[in-house]
């Protein structure tokens, strides 16, 4: 009886190990960007993501949650984050909705002003796989990705000052008349 239950068993795990190999080589599994997810795709990739930076036990953030910080960390994020990412109150660009997963937009929403710091941090800094979050550790230091972190999960309290920051460059010297020129007096 016993014996008959073990074989049932293993024989289970043989023909679902055969049927996923099946569902991946014979090119059944979604690939493109246009495709639906996998089932279970996003809550076994979320839950992979989730438990990896919890066994990574990231320490507090050196830098505090200061105005000095905020305005530094939206320059960089300006710089570095906001093309895929967004800006407060302005639509996605185009491209972004174009990319798997789509990027999320995190001034919008409840955005990551959930997270700790610590998490946007190591996301910053490590990227994340199959999602074209890319590591930023070899191109911001260290006080960078903390700035960053930290105007994250402080951007629903963000002040005016950080916000015109934010703000995208506006078009004006490109479409301003040109100042009147004057020919020297003779």
């Amino acid at each position: 009886m016993i014996k008959g239950i073990v074989i049932g068993f293993i024989l289970a795990i043989a023909i679902a190990v055969g049927c996923v190999f099946y569902y991946f080589s014979a090119g059944m599994a979604p690939v493109a960007t246009a495709d639906p997810p996998m089932p279970f795709e996003k809550k076994l990739a979320n839950m992979a993501l989730d438990a990896h930076i919890d066994k990574q036990h990231i320490p507090s953030s050196p830098v505090s949650a200061d105005e000095a910080n905020f305005l530094a960390g939206a320059d960089v994020y300006k710089q570095h984050c906001a093309s895929c990412h967004g800006l407060p109150g302005q639509p996605p660009v185009d491209y972004v909705t174009t990319m798997f997963p789509t990027p999320p937009q995190l001034f919008r929403g409840k955005g990551v002003t959930d997270d700790p710091a610590s998490e946007t941090y190591w996301k910053a800094a490590n990227g994340i796989r199959l999602s074209g979050m890319p590591s930023f550790k070899t191109k911001l230091s260290d006080t960078q990705l903390w700035q960053v972190s930290q105007l994250l999960a402080h951007a629903n309290e963000i002040t005016e000052p950080v916000k015109r920051v934010l703000t995208p460059d506006s078009p004006a010297s490109a479409s301003a008349p040109a100042p009147p020129t004057t020919s020297p007096a003779r």
